[in-house]
C-alpha cells in the first residue's frame, strides 16, 4: 500500500472541494481522496478525513470522537460556567453536546415528537403556506427557483414545525439564517460571535414563546409534543427543550436550501425517474437518498475532534484535531454501487446513511424529507411540464456543500 501512495501525487495537488472542478463534478476528486487510504491528512484544512463507510459507521456507532466544537485544537476558549450565555448553556450544558447517557435519555423520551402521526400533523401545518408561496409565484414563463421558492421554504418549514407564532416570525429569521455559523470552523472570530449572538436573542424569543405555550400546550406541532415530554420525564427539562429546536434550525436551515435544489435539479435532469420518486411521501424518502447520492454536492462532511492522544485506524492522532468522516466519498464508487452514474429512485440502500447512523443518527430525518416532498410535489402539481432553462452555474462559496447561483425553470405552461 505505501508503494502504491509514493507513486500518488499529494492529496493537495487532485483534491479541492472549493475548486470549480469540483463543483462541475467531483467524483474524480473524491476517488482521489479515497485512494489514500482510510484515513488521510488534509493540510489545507488542518484536519484528517475518514474514508471508508465502515470505519465511519463503527465511529458513528461507539462516539469514540467528540462532537463538542470548543474540543477543536484550533476553537475559542471554553467559556467557564459562570460566564456563560443562553448560548453556551444550549451549546455545551445540554443535549446538542450532551454527555452519551443524557443523548440517549433524551433520543429515548423525545421519540414521540417525531412519531408518524406528528409528521402528518406538521405536514397539515405547513401544506397551506407552501401553496400559499405558489400563489404567489402565480404562472410566469420561467422563474428562480432558489429565490422564489426554495430560500423561504427552510423558514416556513422551521417555525410551523416548532410552532414559533407568526408575530415572533421577523426576529427569529435571523437566527435560521446564520445558527449553522456558530460551530462553522472555516469562518472568522467575528463572524462566529456574531452568529453567537444572533442564537442568544433567539433562545430569549424560544423562551417567550415556551412560556406562552405552557397555557394553551394543546396544538398540532414539534413544541406541544415536547412540553408533554416533559411533564411525563424526570431529567428531561427545559433547557433540553431549547436545545432541540436549536438542532431543527441548524439541521433545517442551509442544509434545507441544499437539499431543495438539488431535488429539483436532479428530477428534472432525469425525468424518467420523476413517476417513480413522487408515487408518495414514503417514495420520495427512499428517493431523496438517491438525489443526495447522485449528486454528491457534500464538501466537508461530519466534524469531529479527538479528546486525547489516540490511535485512529493506524494513524496517531494529537488531542484537539479535526476529523471529518466522509460518507459521500463512497457515491460513485463503483466497489460500493452498482452503476453509480445511473440515477435511480428505487435504488435500494441497506444501510441508509444520509442521516447519520447509531445513538446520533439525525432523528428529524422525517420531518425534514415529509417539507420537501410536500414542496416539490406542489412544483410539479402546479407545472406538470416544468424543465430547466439552462444548467446552472455553480456557486463555490458554501463552505459545506456544491450550490447554485440561480435554478432558472421554464413552466411551459
Amino acid at each position: 500500500m505505501s508503494e502504491i501512495l509514493s507513486e500518488l501525487p499529494p492529496i493537495e495537488e487532485v483534491y479541492d472541494p472549493n475548486s470549480e472542478a469540483y463543483s462541475i463534478d467531483p467524483t474524480p476528486q473524491c476517488l482521489e481522496l479515497a485512494k489514500r487510504g482510510r484515513l488521510v491528512w488534509y493540510a489545507p484544512w488542518q484536519a484528517w478525513i475518514m474514508t471508508r463507510m465502515l470505519d465511519i459507521m463503527a465511529c458513528w456507532k461507539a462516539e469514540y470522537l467528540s462532537s463538542d466544537f470548543y474540543d477543536w485544537e484550533f476553537a475559542p476558549p471554553r467559556p467557564p460556567k459562570d460566564q456563560w450565555s443562553n448560548f453556551e448553556r444550549a451549546f455545551i450544558g445540554h443535549s446538542l453536546v450532551a454527555d452519551h447517557d443524557h443523548h440517549r435519555l433524551v433520543r429515548r423520551v423525545t421519540a414521540p415528537a417525531f412519531s408518524r402521526h406528528v409528521v402528518d400533523a406538521i405536514q397539515r401545518r405547513i401544506e397551506p403556506d407552501v401553496q400559499k408561496l405558489f400563489d404567489e409565484l402565480g404562472e410566469p414563463d420561467s422563474f428562480d427557483y432558489l429565490e422564489k421558492i426554495a430560500q423561504e421554504i427552510p423558514f416556513i418549514s422551521i417555525t410551523r414545525t416548532i410552532g414559533v407564532p407568526e408575530k415572533y416570525w421577523p426576529d427569529i429569521k435571523q437566527v435560521i439564517l446564520t445558527f449553522t455559523e456558530t460551530w462553522n470552523p472555516t469562518i472568522s472570530d467575528e463572524r462566529r460571535e456574531s452568529a453567537r449572538q444572533d442564537s442568544n436573542r433567539a433562545i430569549e424569543i424560544l423562551k417567550d414563546v415556551i412560556a406562552e405555550r405552557r397555557l394553551a400546550p394543546e396544538q398540532d406541532d414539534f413544541l406541544s409534543v415536547l412540553l408533554k415530554v416533559e411533564e411525563e420525564n424526570e431529567g428531561f427539562e427545559e433547557w433540553d427543550i431549547i436545545t432541540l429546536v436549536l438542532a431543527l434550525i441548524g439541521a433545517g436551515s442551509d442544509t434545507t436550501l441544499v437539499a431543495q435544489q438539488w431535488s429539483v435539479y436532479a428530477l428534472l435532469k432525469n425525468r424518467d425517474q420523476i413517476g417513480a420518486a413522487m408515487e408518495s411521501a414514503d417514495s420520495f424518502s427512499n428517493a431523496f437518498s438517491e438525489i443526495m447520492r447522485w449528486s454528491t454536492n457534500s464538501k466537508m462532511g461530519f466534524a469531529r475532534y479527538a479528546p486525547q492522544d489516540m490511535q485512529i485506524l493506524d494513524q496517531a492522532v494529537s488531542k484537539g484535531q479535526m476529523v471529518l468522516m466522509m460518507p459521500h466519498l463512497k457515491d460513485h464508487d463503483p466497489g460500493y454501487y452498482d452503476d453509480p452514474e445511473t440515477f435511480d429512485a428505487k435504488r435500494v440502500f441497506n444501510p441508509d446513511v444520509l442521516f447519520g447512523y447509531g445513538p446520533r443518527f439525525c432523528i428529524g430525518a422525517a420531518l425534514a424529507k415529509r417539507q420537501l416532498y410536500l414542496t416539490i410535489s406542489e412544483l410539479f402539481k402546479r407545472f406538470p411540464n416544468i424543465e430547466l432553462a439552462e444548467e446552472p452555474e455553480r456557486d463555490t462559496g458554501d463552505h459545506n456543500a456544491v450550490t447554485f447561483k440561480r435554478l432558472m425553470l421554464n413552466t411551459n405552461i
